[in-house]
Protein backbone atom coordinates (compact mmCIF):
# COMPACT_ATOMS: atom_id res chain seq x y z
CA UNK A 1 0.00 0.00 0.00
CA UNK A 2 1.15 3.45 -0.42
CA UNK A 3 1.83 5.62 1.95
CA UNK A 4 -0.62 8.54 2.53
CA UNK A 5 0.92 11.99 3.73
CA UNK A 6 -2.52 13.72 5.58
CA UNK A 7 -2.59 16.98 6.45
CA UNK A 8 -6.39 17.67 8.23
CA UNK A 9 -7.21 21.33 9.18
CA UNK A 10 -9.84 21.66 12.03
CA UNK A 11 -12.69 24.19 11.48
CA UNK A 12 -12.52 27.33 13.02
CA UNK A 13 -15.53 28.07 14.73
CA UNK A 14 -16.69 31.27 16.83
CA UNK A 15 -17.61 29.61 20.13
CA UNK A 16 -13.50 28.84 20.21
CA UNK A 17 -11.57 30.61 23.04
CA UNK A 18 -8.33 31.44 23.33
CA UNK A 19 -5.82 30.39 25.99
CA UNK A 20 -6.25 33.83 27.90
CA UNK A 21 -9.76 33.55 28.06
CA UNK A 22 -9.64 30.09 29.55
CA UNK A 23 -7.26 30.83 32.06
CA UNK A 24 -9.68 33.93 32.79
CA UNK A 25 -12.72 31.63 33.32
CA UNK A 26 -10.58 29.84 35.85
CA UNK A 27 -9.70 32.36 37.67
CA UNK A 28 -12.85 33.16 38.16
CA UNK A 29 -14.23 31.13 41.13
CA UNK A 30 -10.82 32.54 42.84
CA UNK A 31 -12.48 36.05 42.42
CA UNK A 32 -15.48 35.44 43.06
CA UNK A 33 -14.35 34.51 46.81
CA UNK A 34 -12.75 37.69 47.20
CA UNK A 35 -15.54 40.29 46.30
CA UNK A 36 -18.62 38.47 46.67
CA UNK A 37 -19.70 35.21 47.81
CA UNK A 38 -22.70 35.53 45.52
CA UNK A 39 -20.63 35.09 42.04
CA UNK A 40 -20.73 31.18 40.64
CA UNK A 41 -18.43 29.35 38.41
CA UNK A 42 -19.60 30.31 34.76
CA UNK A 43 -20.07 26.56 32.98
CA UNK A 44 -17.49 25.90 30.47
CA UNK A 45 -17.88 26.52 26.88
CA UNK A 46 -19.96 23.71 24.42
CA UNK A 47 -17.35 21.38 22.55
CA UNK A 48 -17.11 22.06 18.96
CA UNK A 49 -19.27 20.13 16.82
CA UNK A 50 -17.63 17.18 15.26
CA UNK A 51 -17.18 17.89 11.35
CA UNK A 52 -15.67 14.62 10.12
CA UNK A 53 -16.01 10.92 10.66
CA UNK A 54 -12.45 9.82 11.15
CA UNK A 55 -13.49 6.24 10.35
CA UNK A 56 -14.86 7.32 6.86
CA UNK A 57 -11.66 9.48 6.46
CA UNK A 58 -9.04 6.91 6.52
CA UNK A 59 -11.39 4.75 4.25
CA UNK A 60 -10.98 7.90 2.17
CA UNK A 61 -7.62 7.89 2.27
CA UNK A 62 -7.30 3.75 2.14
CA UNK A 63 -9.01 3.70 -1.04
CA UNK A 64 -6.31 6.19 -2.89
CA UNK A 65 -3.43 3.53 -1.58
CA UNK A 66 -5.33 0.72 -3.20
CA UNK A 67 -6.11 2.83 -6.09
CA UNK A 68 -2.33 3.54 -6.73
CA UNK A 69 -1.03 0.10 -5.49
CA UNK A 70 -3.36 -1.24 -7.70
CA UNK A 71 -1.87 1.64 -10.90
CA UNK A 72 -5.07 3.22 -11.40
CA UNK A 73 -2.62 5.65 -11.43
CA UNK A 74 0.44 6.83 -10.12
CA UNK A 75 -0.21 9.08 -7.99
CA UNK A 76 -3.34 11.20 -6.32
CA UNK A 77 -4.15 14.36 -4.98
CA UNK A 78 -6.81 14.91 -2.72
CA UNK A 79 -8.74 18.35 -1.26
CA UNK A 80 -11.85 17.51 0.78
CA UNK A 81 -13.46 21.05 1.98
CA UNK A 82 -16.60 21.49 3.85
CA UNK A 83 -17.40 24.57 6.02
CA UNK A 84 -13.81 25.80 6.31
CA UNK A 85 -12.17 22.23 7.44
CA UNK A 86 -9.98 20.90 4.80
CA UNK A 87 -8.79 17.25 4.52
CA UNK A 88 -6.21 16.47 2.34
CA UNK A 89 -3.57 13.69 0.97
CA UNK A 90 -1.08 13.15 -1.76
CA UNK A 91 -0.28 9.58 -2.35
CA UNK A 92 2.21 7.75 -4.79
CA UNK A 93 4.37 9.38 -7.21
CA UNK A 94 4.15 12.26 -9.56
CA UNK A 95 6.37 10.59 -11.91
CA UNK A 96 7.44 7.44 -12.51
CA UNK A 97 9.59 8.12 -16.20
CA UNK A 98 11.95 9.10 -16.70
CA UNK A 99 12.77 9.36 -13.17
CA UNK A 100 10.58 8.42 -9.93
CA UNK A 101 9.36 11.76 -8.05
CA UNK A 102 7.04 11.79 -4.86
CA UNK A 103 3.35 13.39 -5.35
CA UNK A 104 2.83 16.43 -3.30
CA UNK A 105 -0.17 18.45 -2.36
CA UNK A 106 1.53 21.52 -4.65
CA UNK A 107 1.88 19.04 -7.74
CA UNK A 108 0.57 20.95 -10.91
CA UNK A 109 -1.30 18.85 -13.14
CA UNK A 110 -3.32 18.77 -16.50
CA UNK A 111 -6.83 19.60 -16.19
CA UNK A 112 -8.08 18.21 -19.15
CA UNK A 113 -11.75 18.62 -19.56
CA UNK A 114 -11.99 20.72 -16.39
CA UNK A 115 -10.73 23.56 -18.84
CA UNK A 116 -14.31 23.66 -19.76
CA UNK A 117 -15.61 25.08 -16.40
CA UNK A 118 -12.34 26.70 -15.07
CA UNK A 119 -11.78 28.96 -17.91
CA UNK A 120 -14.08 28.60 -20.94
CA UNK A 121 -17.87 28.22 -19.26
CA UNK A 122 -16.98 30.72 -16.83
CA UNK A 123 -15.39 33.57 -19.46
CA UNK A 124 -18.64 33.43 -21.37
CA UNK A 125 -21.01 33.90 -18.17
CA UNK A 126 -18.16 36.85 -17.72
CA UNK A 127 -19.63 38.30 -20.92
CA UNK A 128 -22.97 37.51 -20.53
CA UNK A 129 -22.57 39.35 -17.40
CA UNK A 130 -21.67 42.14 -18.82
CA UNK A 131 -23.86 42.19 -21.78
CA UNK A 132 -21.75 41.34 -24.48
CA UNK A 133 -23.00 37.88 -24.98
CA UNK A 134 -26.44 36.23 -25.14
CA UNK A 135 -27.25 32.93 -25.07
CA UNK A 136 -30.27 32.68 -26.44
CA UNK A 137 -28.89 33.78 -29.76
CA UNK A 138 -27.13 32.25 -32.51
CA UNK A 139 -23.86 31.28 -32.36
CA UNK A 140 -23.35 33.15 -35.69
CA UNK A 141 -23.39 36.44 -34.57
CA UNK A 142 -20.03 36.36 -32.30
CA UNK A 143 -18.23 33.50 -35.33
CA UNK A 144 -20.55 34.50 -38.72
CA UNK A 145 -18.63 31.69 -40.63
CA UNK A 146 -20.49 29.16 -38.27
CA UNK A 147 -22.98 29.11 -40.40
CA UNK A 148 -24.80 26.62 -43.00
CA UNK A 149 -26.01 22.73 -42.61
CA UNK A 150 -28.63 23.99 -39.76
CA UNK A 151 -25.64 25.83 -37.76
CA UNK A 152 -27.87 29.01 -38.02
CA UNK A 153 -30.19 27.85 -35.48
CA UNK A 154 -27.46 26.45 -32.46
CA UNK A 155 -27.54 29.08 -29.86
CA UNK A 156 -24.42 29.74 -26.95
CA UNK A 157 -26.65 27.90 -24.77
CA UNK A 158 -27.03 24.82 -27.19
CA UNK A 159 -22.60 24.71 -27.11
CA UNK A 160 -22.75 25.18 -23.58
CA UNK A 161 -25.30 22.19 -22.57
CA UNK A 162 -23.57 20.08 -25.15
CA UNK A 163 -26.68 19.99 -27.14
CA UNK A 164 -25.86 21.62 -30.71
CA UNK A 165 -25.72 17.89 -32.55
CA UNK A 166 -22.31 18.78 -33.12
CA UNK A 167 -19.95 15.39 -33.40
CA UNK A 168 -17.25 14.96 -30.14
CA UNK A 169 -14.08 16.28 -31.92
CA UNK A 170 -12.23 17.57 -34.61
CA UNK A 171 -10.97 14.67 -37.15
CA UNK A 172 -6.91 14.39 -36.72
CA UNK A 173 -6.56 12.28 -39.73
CA UNK A 174 -4.53 15.22 -41.48
CA UNK A 175 -1.42 16.50 -40.27
CA UNK A 176 -3.38 20.50 -39.59
CA UNK A 177 -2.26 22.86 -37.16
CA UNK A 178 -2.89 26.01 -35.54
CA UNK A 179 -5.95 27.52 -33.79
CA UNK A 180 -7.50 28.83 -37.00
CA UNK A 181 -7.70 25.78 -39.07
CA UNK A 182 -9.08 24.23 -35.85
CA UNK A 183 -12.10 27.05 -35.25
CA UNK A 184 -12.25 26.54 -39.69
CA UNK A 185 -12.72 22.66 -39.20
CA UNK A 186 -15.08 23.76 -36.77
CA UNK A 187 -17.45 25.91 -38.52
CA UNK A 188 -17.61 22.97 -40.90
CA UNK A 189 -18.21 20.44 -39.24
CA UNK A 190 -21.60 19.01 -40.40
CA UNK A 191 -24.69 18.10 -37.46
CA UNK A 192 -24.95 14.44 -36.36
CA UNK A 193 -28.32 14.93 -34.03
CA UNK A 194 -31.24 17.11 -34.56
CA UNK A 195 -30.43 20.37 -32.57
CA UNK A 196 -31.36 20.36 -28.78
CA UNK A 197 -32.12 16.76 -29.33
CA UNK A 198 -30.09 14.79 -27.83
CA UNK A 199 -27.25 15.43 -25.07
CA UNK A 200 -23.63 14.06 -26.93
CA UNK A 201 -20.72 15.52 -25.43
CA UNK A 202 -18.21 17.43 -27.53
CA UNK A 203 -15.01 19.21 -27.42
CA UNK A 204 -16.12 21.41 -30.67
CA UNK A 205 -18.78 22.91 -28.65
CA UNK A 206 -16.11 24.46 -26.56
CA UNK A 207 -13.64 24.49 -29.21
CA UNK A 208 -16.08 27.03 -30.51
CA UNK A 209 -17.35 28.80 -27.02
CA UNK A 210 -12.73 29.71 -26.85
CA UNK A 211 -12.86 31.63 -29.91
CA UNK A 212 -16.49 33.54 -28.57
CA UNK A 213 -14.39 34.68 -25.98
CA UNK A 214 -11.60 35.57 -28.15
CA UNK A 215 -13.72 37.88 -30.26
CA UNK A 216 -15.96 39.05 -27.98
CA UNK A 217 -13.05 40.16 -25.82
CA UNK A 218 -10.50 40.96 -28.24
CA UNK A 219 -8.73 38.37 -26.01
CA UNK A 220 -7.35 35.11 -26.45
CA UNK A 221 -9.01 32.65 -23.50
CA UNK A 222 -5.66 32.43 -21.49
CA UNK A 223 -4.78 36.14 -21.17
CA UNK A 224 -8.98 36.93 -20.12
CA UNK A 225 -9.59 33.81 -17.77
CA UNK A 226 -6.07 35.06 -16.04
CA UNK A 227 -6.70 39.05 -15.93
CA UNK A 228 -10.73 38.03 -15.16
CA UNK A 229 -10.48 34.94 -12.49
CA UNK A 230 -7.18 33.89 -11.41
CA UNK A 231 -4.95 37.27 -10.68
CA UNK A 232 -7.94 38.46 -8.70
CA UNK A 233 -8.68 35.15 -6.89
CA UNK A 234 -5.38 34.70 -6.08
CA UNK A 235 -4.64 31.72 -7.96
CA UNK A 236 -0.89 31.47 -8.83
CA UNK A 237 -0.03 28.22 -10.54
CA UNK A 238 -3.18 28.00 -12.74
CA UNK A 239 -2.90 29.19 -16.49
CA UNK A 240 -2.53 27.49 -19.76
CA UNK A 241 1.00 26.50 -21.56
CA UNK A 242 3.33 26.10 -18.51
CA UNK A 243 7.36 26.66 -19.49
CA UNK A 244 9.70 23.48 -19.49
CA UNK A 245 10.04 21.83 -16.02
CA UNK A 246 12.98 23.19 -14.23
CA UNK A 247 12.68 26.63 -15.28
CA UNK A 248 11.17 29.26 -12.89
CA UNK A 249 8.64 31.66 -14.51
CA UNK A 250 10.00 35.24 -14.74
CA UNK A 251 8.64 37.53 -11.71
CA UNK A 252 7.55 34.21 -9.31
CA UNK A 253 9.35 31.35 -7.27
CA UNK A 254 7.11 28.99 -8.89
CA UNK A 255 9.38 25.67 -9.87
CA UNK A 256 7.26 24.00 -12.96
CA UNK A 257 8.98 20.88 -12.07
CA UNK A 258 5.61 20.50 -10.19
CA UNK A 259 3.64 20.13 -13.28
CA UNK A 260 2.90 16.32 -13.41
CA UNK A 261 4.26 14.16 -16.61
CA UNK A 262 1.20 12.12 -18.83
CA UNK A 263 1.84 10.35 -21.60
CA UNK A 264 4.95 8.36 -23.44
CA UNK A 265 4.84 9.52 -26.54
CA UNK A 266 7.52 8.19 -29.41
CA UNK A 267 9.15 11.74 -28.64
CA UNK A 268 9.02 11.48 -25.11
CA UNK A 269 7.16 11.86 -21.74
CA UNK A 270 4.89 14.95 -21.86
CA UNK A 271 5.30 17.41 -19.33
CA UNK A 272 4.29 20.87 -19.26
CA UNK A 273 2.74 20.35 -22.55
CA UNK A 274 -0.77 19.60 -22.64
CA UNK A 275 -1.65 16.05 -23.29
CA UNK A 276 -5.12 16.88 -25.27
CA UNK A 277 -3.84 16.21 -28.86
CA UNK A 278 -6.26 18.59 -30.39
CA UNK A 279 -5.27 21.50 -28.23
CA UNK A 280 -1.61 20.30 -28.82
CA UNK A 281 -2.27 20.64 -32.52
CA UNK A 282 -3.86 24.83 -31.52
CA UNK A 283 -1.23 25.25 -29.41
CA UNK A 284 -2.20 24.50 -25.87
CA UNK A 285 -4.96 27.24 -25.54
CA UNK A 286 -8.28 25.77 -26.34
CA UNK A 287 -11.81 26.19 -24.47
CA UNK A 288 -12.09 22.62 -24.23
CA UNK A 289 -8.77 21.64 -22.69
CA UNK A 290 -4.87 23.25 -21.94
CA UNK A 291 -5.58 24.35 -18.31
CA UNK A 292 -2.89 23.44 -15.78
CA UNK A 293 -3.94 23.78 -12.05
CA UNK A 294 -2.87 23.03 -8.34
CA UNK A 295 -5.17 21.55 -5.52
CA UNK A 296 -5.31 24.67 -3.65
CA UNK A 297 -5.74 26.92 -6.81
CA UNK A 298 -9.08 24.73 -7.90
CA UNK A 299 -10.06 25.12 -3.64
CA UNK A 300 -10.12 28.71 -4.12
CA UNK A 301 -12.07 28.71 -6.66
CA UNK A 302 -14.54 26.14 -5.56
CA UNK A 303 -14.63 28.87 -2.40
CA UNK A 304 -15.54 31.37 -5.02
CA UNK A 305 -18.41 29.39 -6.00
CA UNK A 306 -19.69 28.64 -2.93
CA UNK A 307 -19.57 32.14 -1.81
CA UNK A 308 -21.64 33.28 -4.88
CA UNK A 309 -18.35 34.87 -7.24
CA UNK A 310 -16.81 36.41 -4.03
CA UNK A 311 -13.44 35.26 -2.61
CA UNK A 312 -11.85 37.19 0.45
CA UNK A 313 -13.03 40.56 -0.92
CA UNK A 314 -12.33 40.11 -4.40
CA UNK A 315 -15.90 39.88 -6.59
CA UNK A 316 -15.76 38.02 -9.89
CA UNK A 317 -19.17 37.08 -10.46
CA UNK A 318 -22.33 38.42 -9.09
CA UNK A 319 -24.58 35.59 -7.37
CA UNK A 320 -26.97 35.19 -9.83
CA UNK A 321 -24.69 34.48 -12.59
CA UNK A 322 -23.16 31.66 -10.22
CA UNK A 323 -26.95 30.31 -9.77
CA UNK A 324 -27.41 30.63 -13.74
CA UNK A 325 -24.23 28.75 -14.55
CA UNK A 326 -25.01 25.76 -11.84
CA UNK A 327 -29.31 25.39 -12.52
CA UNK A 328 -30.12 22.80 -14.90
CA UNK A 329 -30.34 24.55 -18.89
CA UNK A 330 -30.79 21.31 -20.59
CA UNK A 331 -33.78 21.02 -23.21
CA UNK A 332 -36.49 18.64 -21.38
CA UNK A 333 -35.97 15.13 -21.15
CA UNK A 334 -32.40 15.08 -21.74
CA UNK A 335 -29.63 14.88 -19.02
CA UNK A 336 -29.43 17.62 -16.29
CA UNK A 337 -26.75 19.98 -17.32
CA UNK A 338 -26.00 23.44 -16.62
CA UNK A 339 -23.84 26.40 -18.24
CA UNK A 340 -21.08 23.95 -18.59
CA UNK A 341 -21.18 21.99 -15.63
CA UNK A 342 -22.68 18.88 -15.07
CA UNK A 343 -25.34 18.40 -12.84
CA UNK A 344 -26.91 14.94 -13.35
CA UNK A 345 -25.64 13.43 -16.82
CA UNK A 346 -23.75 10.20 -17.48
CA UNK A 347 -20.04 11.89 -16.71
CA UNK A 348 -21.77 12.84 -13.02
CA UNK A 349 -19.68 9.46 -11.18
CA UNK A 350 -17.69 12.09 -9.28
CA UNK A 351 -21.05 13.00 -6.97
CA UNK A 352 -20.96 9.85 -5.81
CA UNK A 353 -24.30 8.23 -4.25
CA UNK A 354 -24.60 10.40 -1.38
CA UNK A 355 -24.20 14.62 -2.78
CA UNK A 356 -27.78 15.82 -3.35
CA UNK A 357 -28.75 16.17 -7.13
CA UNK A 358 -28.57 19.84 -7.48
CA UNK A 359 -24.62 19.60 -6.51
CA UNK A 360 -22.21 19.97 -9.77
CA UNK A 361 -18.76 19.32 -11.17
CA UNK A 362 -16.35 18.03 -14.16
CA UNK A 363 -14.23 15.75 -14.68
CA UNK A 364 -11.25 15.23 -17.37
CA UNK A 365 -9.44 12.96 -19.46
CA UNK A 366 -6.18 13.26 -17.70
CA UNK A 367 -7.60 11.85 -13.93
CA UNK A 368 -9.07 14.90 -12.64
CA UNK A 369 -12.64 16.14 -11.29
CA UNK A 370 -14.15 18.52 -8.78
CA UNK A 371 -17.60 18.49 -7.39
CA UNK A 372 -19.11 20.97 -5.24
CA UNK A 373 -21.96 20.84 -3.31
CA UNK A 374 -23.93 24.36 -2.48
CA UNK A 375 -26.13 22.37 -0.17
CA UNK A 376 -24.26 21.15 2.82
CA UNK A 377 -21.00 23.91 1.32
CA UNK A 378 -18.68 21.47 0.43
CA UNK A 379 -16.14 20.46 -2.43
CA UNK A 380 -14.26 17.39 -3.08
CA UNK A 381 -11.18 17.64 -5.58
CA UNK A 382 -9.40 14.64 -6.95
CA UNK A 383 -6.83 15.35 -8.95
CA UNK A 384 -4.37 12.79 -10.68
CA UNK A 385 -2.08 11.95 -14.12
CA UNK A 386 -3.73 8.53 -14.36
CA UNK A 387 -2.39 8.32 -18.03
CA UNK A 388 1.46 8.61 -17.03
CA UNK A 389 2.92 6.75 -18.62
CA UNK A 390 0.68 5.27 -20.39
CA UNK A 391 -3.08 5.08 -21.19
CA UNK A 392 -3.82 2.01 -19.35
CA UNK A 393 -4.29 4.43 -15.68
CA UNK A 394 -8.68 4.45 -14.54
CA UNK A 395 -9.92 6.37 -12.16
CA UNK A 396 -13.80 6.29 -12.76
CA UNK A 397 -14.48 3.68 -10.38
CA UNK A 398 -12.66 5.54 -7.65
CA UNK A 399 -14.05 8.79 -8.82
CA UNK A 400 -17.47 7.63 -7.51
CA UNK A 401 -15.97 6.06 -4.65
CA UNK A 402 -14.25 9.28 -3.26
CA UNK A 403 -17.33 11.29 -3.82
CA UNK A 404 -19.27 8.83 -2.14
CA UNK A 405 -17.16 8.20 1.33
CA UNK A 406 -16.56 12.55 0.51
CA UNK A 407 -20.03 12.80 1.51
CA UNK A 408 -20.34 10.26 4.07
CA UNK A 409 -17.21 11.53 5.95
CA UNK A 410 -19.22 15.16 6.57
CA UNK A 411 -20.56 14.79 10.22
CA UNK A 412 -22.61 17.68 10.31
CA UNK A 413 -25.10 17.39 7.49
CA UNK A 414 -27.92 15.14 6.99
CA UNK A 415 -27.64 14.40 3.13
CA UNK A 416 -31.11 11.89 3.61
CA UNK A 417 -32.94 15.16 4.02
CA UNK A 418 -32.17 18.00 1.71
CA UNK A 419 -34.56 20.71 0.65
CA UNK A 420 -34.27 22.34 -2.68
CA UNK A 421 -32.62 18.86 -4.06
CA UNK A 422 -33.14 18.20 -7.36
CA UNK A 423 -35.78 15.10 -8.88
CA UNK A 424 -33.03 12.39 -11.16
CA UNK A 425 -32.91 13.38 -14.68
CA UNK A 426 -34.12 11.52 -17.43
CA UNK A 427 -31.54 8.83 -18.91
CA UNK A 428 -29.29 9.87 -21.69
CA UNK A 429 -30.83 9.58 -24.84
Amino acid sequence: MSAVRRNIRPMASPRSVSRFRFGFLKLLPLIGILLSSSCRTPEPPPAAKTVWHQDRLRELDAALSTAVSSNQAPGLVLWLEHRGSVHMASVGNRSVEPALETMTMDTIFDAASLTKVLATAPAVMKLVERGQVDLSKPVGIYIPEFTGGGRESITVGHLLTHTSGLPPGLTRSDAWKGPDEAIARACREPLMDPIGSRFRYSDINFILLGELVHRVSHRTLDRFCAEEFYGPLGMKDTGFRPMAPGSVLPGTDRDLARVAPTERLKTGVLRGVVHDPTSRRMGGVSGHAGLFITASDLARFCRMMLNGGELEGRRVFRPETVKAMTSVHSPEGLPHRGWGWDIDSPYAGPRGSRFPLGSYGHSGWTGTSVWIDPFSQSFVILLSNRNHPTEDGNVIPLRRQVGTLAAQAIADFDFDHVPGALAPAPAAK
